[in-house]
């Protein structure tokens, strides 16, 4: 099966709004083996709509609609599938019971126009709206048209989200015997060219499951994907990729499927019952914000300092004034001293900082805009890792910069619950 995407709305083109629903389709067509070719996006137009639509069903199986399902004038879009499919417009009585439901509970006053939200092209294939009033549906070709289908959900995200869980993915998956099963390889501080360059044969050779990078600021994700019937199946099949993978790739693979560099840390953490605790310079609490996002995170993490000033590390930290005096603020003893003093500070298991130069001002010859220093200290000793980041940036410099530093202090705080000793350097290659 083969899908397009269409959202629907004036105010996507206008830039109003940004279309995060084809992102979500797309993904969630995707797990279930419906490979979608092409997105678009196009008014509340009736004229271009139907031609939208007629164009996307010459091409696909299914098109999958948001937006245009609203009681207002201009919501048009069951009106004219139902036109293209030559389907008359009849009350669903079981929808108008469930809108006049909706605004009883809610305690709000149902205008006459929201009965247009129940109106459905005959022989339709209606689906419950559980978070607002109006309902989606899927007309079935017939005749010249069998084999082609429109899927039509509301705009709004939490809305088209449920429906898209609730109904039209079971109703697509009975449509299809196979689904499309993925496992996310996450790697740290090789860039996407080096990766490719390794894999470079494996991805040449292998048909199902399929291998493919995808470059993120800092690090690279590699999703082997499988076409099968069943998880048994899938774990088959993948599970030797992975194996291989792993046997390249080596310590850089910081994880299958565990989202982020954040949440690996957190859950590796819990598992071995240590804490972390963090100290910042130059990411001003990024690192910090990162790790407390995941939840679970208060179990490992209680202590949290930013230092941008001199006198901050001193106080706070311990930073003796003679070791920032001749070696700076930016350097790997000042970073392996306040790793040490937030680890006392804070009793951790783990203490992790970051000390750089974000730029765009304040870099030197001897201390350039990017030079970074990321210090861990466990029970086992303290040592810094020195970072060159200004070479790798594309656009954005100070955020890029701020962000990859905070990656690497992720990193070397997850080699350690990992290892339980400080972690190797990495080369961050791009």
């Amino acid at each position: 099966m083969t899908a397009e995407i269409l959202c629907v709305g004036t105010e996507i083109l206008l830039g109003d709004i940004v279309n995060t629903n084809a992102q979500y389709i797309a993904k969630e067509l995707a797990l279930i083996g419906i490979d979608v070719y092409r997105q678009s996006v196009v008014g509340d137009n009736p004229d271009r709509l139907r031609e939208s639509l007629a164009l996307a069903l010459s091409r696909a199986d299914t098109v999958l609609m948001t937006g245009g399902l609203g009681p207002t004038y201009d919501d048009l879009t069951k009106e004219t599938t139902a036109a293209y499919f030559g389907r008359k417009m009849e009350m669903h009585e079981p929808s108008l019971r469930q809108i006049e439901e909706f605004y009883a509970r809610t305690g709000r006053t149902m205008t006459p126009n929201n009965r247009k939200q129940a109106m459905m092209p005959e022989r339709a294939v209606v689906f419950p709206n559980s978070c607002g009033t109006a309902p989606g549906l899927a007309i079935e070709g017939e005749g010249e048209q069998a084999g082609k289908t429109a899927i039509m959900m509301p705009g709004p995200p939490r809305e088209m989200k449920a429906m898209m869980r609730e109904s039209v993915l079971p109703y697509l998956m009975k449509q299809s015997d196979h689904t499309l099963v993925s496992r996310n390889v996450h790697i740290f501080g090789l860039g996407e060219s080096l990766v490719e360059d390794k894999l470079h044969d494996l991805m040449e050779e292998l048909r199902n499951p399929t291998l493919a990078p995808y470059a993120k600021d800092g690090e690279v994700l590699l999703r082997v994907t499988a076409s099968v019937r069943d998880k048994a199946e899938a774990d088959a099949l993948i599970d030797p990729v992975v194996e291989k993978i792993r046997a390249v790739i080596g310590d850089a693979i910081y994880g299958i499927d565990v989202d982020n560099l954040q949440n690996a840390l957190v859950q590796t953490l819990r598992r071995k019952h240590l804490t972390v605790a963090t100290a910042e310079s130059c990411t001003a609490g990024l690192v910090a914000s990162r790790i407390a996002e995941i939840p679970g995170a208060s179990e490992v993490f209680g202590y949290g300092v930013t230092t941008y000033a001199n006198e901050a590390k001193m106080k706070l930290l311990g930073v003796a004034e003679e070791t920032l005096r001749a070696h700076g603020a930016v350097s790997a003893e000042t970073a392996c001293e306040m790793a040490s003093g937030v680890r006392a500070l804070a009793g951790a298991d783990i203490g992790v900082s970051v000390t750089g130069i974000a730029g765009p001002d304040g870099g030197s010859e001897e201390k350039p805009v990017g030079l970074v220093y990321v210090g861990v200290a466990t029970e086992e000793g303290v040592h810094a890792v020195k970072l060159n980041l200004a070479r790798n940036y594309r656009t954005g410099m100070r955020q890029y910069i701020r962000y990859v530093a905070s990656s690497n202090a992720l990193f070397q705080a997850l080699r350690s619950a990992e290892r339980g000793a400080p972690a190797a350097q990495v080369k961050n290659e791009e």
